[in-house]
């Protein structure tokens, strides 16, 4: 017989029901990813044009207890961003946070007018800077906190602004590759692809 498990957003995303699943197997539900939106969170319009994808790593009762795995901008969102006369510029770093995740982030920067590629080496770097300084000195939840809501794009934008004009900077994309298991070990993500019913 079916059960339904209130599936919640990590302690960083204030632990929201983010969505309901049945299922008659409790230990099929370990390791699902659940895909929902910021706005679902956050009940701001403007955070529906990002996804976040949670993990499902343990149960409590009913409860389903996730961590991020993931999150992105939605296409519709990045291709409005492009303008003509403009540059694009990607970063993609993997880091891990204090607390031993892996985690591959990509950032992305428009500019407000077309850059030479000395401009877009030094914008990667600081990308790259702000980045691996996060990692360094927050954990996880944190981390994803500060990519998802804007804080990193933010730090960034500040820093690379005095590059050239900037029209927009943020964390597009992220991807946890592998969370701790033991102090001395590590243990790669599985992942069982699952839509919220």
């Amino acid at each position: 017989m079916k059960k339904w498990f209130n599936v919640a957003a990590p302690a960083c995303f204030g632990e929201l029901n983010i969505a309901s699943i049945p299922c008659d197997d409790e230990n099929k539900l370990i390791g699902r990813v659940v895909e929902s939106t910021l706005y679902d969170i956050t009940g701001d319009f403007s955070h529906q044009t990002i996804k976040l994808y949670f993990l499902i790593t343990k149960l409590e009762g009913v409860k389903a207890k996730t961590i991020m795995k993931g999150h992105e901008y939605s296409s519709d969102y990045l291709r409005s961003l492009i303008r003509r006369g403009t540059s694009r510029v990607d970063g993609i770093f993997n880091v891990t946070t204090k607390d031993g995740f892996s985690s591959r982030v990509s950032l992305v920067a428009f500019s407000k007018s077309r850059l030479k590629t000395s401009q877009k080496k030094a914008i990667r770097e600081v990308m790259k800077s702000v980045i691996e300084e996060k990692a360094k000195n927050l954990n996880y939840e944190q981390l994803c906190q500060e990519m998802v809501l804007g804080k990193i794009g933010s730090e960034v934008y500040n820093l690379a602004k005095k590059i050239c004009q900037l029209r927009h900077v943020g964390v597009r994309k992220s991807k946890l590759l592998s969370m701790p298991q033991k102090p001395t070990e590590k243990i790669e993500v599985e992942v069982k692809e699952a839509a919220p019913t």
